[in-house]
């Protein structure tokens, strides 16, 4: 019996040992006046913006709050990406706007599946704290207005509310007034000698595109003939992989809002999931998804 006791206390020594990794000779462990990973990430100031207002702190506000954070910094990344994009476009360059809009694409992924997380939050759960959030709702997303605008959903009286700053203000303004990624991809096909026509080159860009059937039928000689307008090809299939991931993101956002408050009034005034419906219908490239249904069978 001593024997066994013996050896199985040296089994689990072993096993102790395995399961102990220890540090490596070369890893640094002294910051005193060294860069941190900490440091570089700014993590005191970071983690330090999740503030609860209900009292006493209800367990399921800080999942709201950081729930919410994280989709704005995926926004700040996907606009970074977006404004990128535009410049290149812009400059007739369409190869780099592929990783770009593929990285896009896998942002919007992640933005899509967040909302599970959420939806974990039950609707009696949210009752016990949604007071705290006043009219604060996500349409006054300011990144998100500018998402919509830099993809061509463009709608001057969403600025409303955000007169009560002018710098934020200002920047919506500016990307109101300015050609969409789609707008620049469209003039980039005009200076190729494609016939686009000149309503949709030359136009008040802080006003909403309206679908033009001649640019569809631009699209049906790029989509018949793929081989010989190949970069543009591309293109058009990474922005239609944008639209259709940003609607399975509303689409979710609104399934999450009618899952945990029902048809409640939203807290910034708006019919809630009925408002949220209304934007599936709202399209960003038309013709990309026109095209698909007359094109020639081989």
């Amino acid at each position: 019996m001593r024997a066994r006791l013996a050896a199985g206390d040296a089994m689990d020594e072993r096993s102790m040992d395995k399961n102990l990794r220890p540090l490596e000779p070369g890893i640094v462990t002294d910051f005193s006046e060294r860069l941190s990973y900490g440091g570089y990430l700014c993590l005191p100031e970071l983690l330090a913006q999740q503030r609860p207002l209900s009292s006493p702190p209800h367990h399921d506000e800080l999942l709201f709050i950081i729930q919410h954070q994280i989709a704005e910094l995926w926004m700040k990344q996907l606009i970074h990406e977006l404004v990128a994009a535009i410049h290149f476009v812009q400059h007739d360059h369409l190869d780099p706007c592929f990783k770009i809009l593929s990285r896009a694409k896998l942002i919007q992924m992640q933005l899509f599946d967040q909302w599970g997380v959420l939806e974990t939050l039950t609707p009696s759960e949210y009752m016990e704290f949604r007071g705290v959030l006043g009219h604060a709702s996500g349409f006054q997303s300011y990144q998100y207005r500018d998402l919509e605008f830099l993809l061509g959903n463009k709608n001057r009286e969403a600025l409303k509310v955000f007169a009560h700053d002018a710098a934020i203000h200002g920047r919506l303004l500016a990307a109101l007034e300015a050609p969409s990624i789609y707008d620049e991809f469209l003039r980039h096909l005009a200076r190729r000698g494609l016939a686009v026509p000149k309503e949709c080159v030359e136009r008040d860009w802080s006003e909403p595109y309206r679908m033009n059937d001649e640019v569809v039928d631009v699209f049906r000689g790029i989509y018949e003939h793929p081989r010989g307008y190949w970069d543009a090809y591309e293109m058009c299939e990474k922005l239609v992989d944008v639209e259709e991931y940003f609607q399975l993101w509303r689409f979710r956002h609104m399934k999450t809002v009618e899952r945990i408050i029902g048809f409640r009034e939203g807290t910034g005034g708006s019919s809630g999931v009925g408002f949220l419906r209304q934007a599936l219908e709202l399209k960003f490239f038309p013709e990309l998804l026109a095209v698909r249904t007359g094109l020639k069978q081989r």
